[in-house]
């Protein structure tokens, strides 16, 4: 059974090497900041990989 996790270590080199080839700036990654509560919705659009859905920062006490 998965955990939900993604392969960490694949996901860095991935990074790691569209850094280095200035295909994307480390900022750009993180595509949403959103409350705690958005978590469900956070998954279910980077799950489904769509646009725009790169990475999420869940932030507690943050206002919806």
């Amino acid at each position: 059974m998965g955990t939900g996790q993604a392969n960490v270590k694949a996901y860095n080199r991935f990074l790691s090497r569209l850094i280095e080839k200035d295909k994307v700036k480390p900022s750009w990654i993180v595509s949403h900041e959103l409350p705690l509560e958005k978590a469900p919705e956070a998954y279910k659009n980077v799950d489904a990989r769509r646009d725009g859905w790169t990475k999420v920062v869940l932030k507690p006490g943050m206002k919806k």
